[in-house]
């Protein structure tokens, strides 16, 4: 599986075919380095694990500054493992970067969505909520939320004010509009999940492979 670490920059729009304008989210990907090769052999499974993002030494603690030492690599700040059916074609300081992708290919992208604090029923759940007006009392309330004497308790999986977003969340199938490996900069297709300057993961899509 084709995949990379990269960093959302945010939002523009571009120029397709016949003048059509289409939204597009910039992200700056790679360079990644591979830091670790596993195989079934040693490990049980086929992955390798990349890392990205530079970092002080002296931030990184000490059994991982071994497993980079190890690697001959400079340290990283992130790290991620993708699986692969042939972890034998790489090695220890290989150099990913964005020229696996070309413009046309399909996209999983995965991120942490924006954080939205404590939210009530309305906005976390699309609850519809009571009338507006006429002297009514019930406005943005959630309502009943369980039974009375039986069974005396609220069941679980009630949809309920609570914290909203900071979730994990991967937008499938998404367009790459254009490639930049000059620059490390991939066009996607539409939003992604993540706010400016977060870490994403930009994958092969899990559609086309199934195909």
């Amino acid at each position: 599986m084709k995949a990379l670490l990269g960093k959302k920059l945010g939002m523009t729009q571009v120029f397709g075919d016949g003048d059509r304008l289409i939204p597009v989210t910039v992200v700056e990907v790679g360079p990644c380095v591979v830091t670790q090769v596993k195989t079934e052999e040693n490990d049980g499974y086929s992955a390798i694990q990349i890392g990205y993002g530079d970092i002080e030494e002296r931030k990184v603690v000490k059994p991982l500054q071994g497993h980079f030492a190890k690697a001959k690599v400079a340290p990283k700040r992130y790290l991620a493992e993708i699986k692969t059916d042939k972890p034998t074609e790489y090695k220890p300081g290989d150099t990913i970067t964005a020229e696996i992708f070309s413009a046309g290919d399909k996209a999983d992208i995965v991120g942490v969505s924006k954080g939205k604090g404590f939210q009530g029923v309305m906005k976390r759940h699309g609850f519809r909520g009571g009338p507006g007006g006429h002297g009514s009392h019930f406005h943005r309330a959630p309502g009943s939320i369980g039974a009375a004497a039986f069974p005396s308790r609220v069941m679980k999986g009630r949809r309920m004010a609570g914290h909203m977003g900071s979730d994990r969340v991967t937008s499938i199938n998404l367009e790459i509009v254009k490639v930049d490996p000059e620059q490390n900069i991939i066009l996607i297709k539409g939003a992604v999940p993540g706010a400016k300057g977060s870490l994403i993961m930009i994958k092969e899509s899990s559609k086309k492979k199934a195909k």
